[in-house]
């Protein structure tokens, strides 16, 4: 018998995506005893029709995947879709989940993993704020940079700046407060939430996306890093 659903479980739905068959099912039937709608693919061709043809909240990805491996896959999920995508790889070297996180991943998980872990995870990413969630505050200005906070839109320039979900959501709260210097942690607890447990060198590397994306239109100071604290807006002037 499942699981009491909770408030966010009862109506999210995952895609799980997995070439290990009795993993991608062990997972699956995890998540489905804590209320939530499961699909489950097993490579990386399927993955990316399911997830435009069912618009599952979260899906949870393994990197190494047959045909399409995880990082193809997520790039393409991610050019139609807004949903969480939490990475799974066997490999256990930093540079695999850096690259991973640059394809648009919101968060990863190394194998081998506890699946309550994984439900754990899941949950913490859909407490977060949704894309489409109502925000009644005008657009600000910081320099050269203009953020529509309700249309979860940047500008640079004038020129307007493709950003992930959470390189989004980092830069929402750096611009905030420009002024002020954020450690990992706060920003850890604001975008991810006060009960994510991980690696708190995450934020680095969405910082470095960001900065990236936003040097790309004007090479500006955009977000400085404040040494032995964290980071916080740049001039950008």
């Amino acid at each position: 018998m499942m699981a009491a659903m909770t408030d966010t479980a009862a109506v999210a739905h995952v895609l799980v995506v997995d070439d290990e068959t009795v993993l991608a099912g062990m997972v699956a039937n995890y998540l489905q005893r804590a209320g939530f709608r499961t699909s489950v693919a097993h490579d990386g061709v399927r993955a990316v029709e399911v997830a435009l043809a069912e618009a599952p909240d979260v899906v949870v990805l393994d990197l190494g995947l047959p045909g399409k491996d995880g990082l193809q896959a997520c790039q393409e999920i991610r050019r139609h879709s807004d949903c969480y995508i939490l990475m799974l790889t066997a490999r256990n070297e930093e540079i695999d989940k850096l690259v991973g996180l640059s394809t648009g991943a919101d968060d990863y998980m190394t194998k081998p993993f506890s699946a309550r872990e994984l439900v754990a995870r899941v949950q913490v990413l859909l407490r977060r704020p949704r894309a489409d969630r109502v925000v009644d505050e005008p657009p600000r200005l910081v320099g050269a940079l203009r953020l529509d906070p309700a249309a979860r839109r940047v500008w640079v320039n004038q020129v307007e700046v493709d950003l992930t979900r959470t390189e989004f959501d980092v830069l929402d709260v750096l611009s905030a407060r420009p002024r002020a210097a954020f450690t990992r942690r706060q920003l850890v607890d604001t975008v991810w939430g006060e009960d994510w447990v991980g690696d708190e060198h995450l934020v680095d590397v969405h910082i470095g996306h960001l900065r990236r994306k936003l040097a790309a239109v004007a090479d500006l100071p955009f977000v400085d890093t404040v040494r032995g604290v964290g980071y916080r807006m740049g001039a950008a002037q």
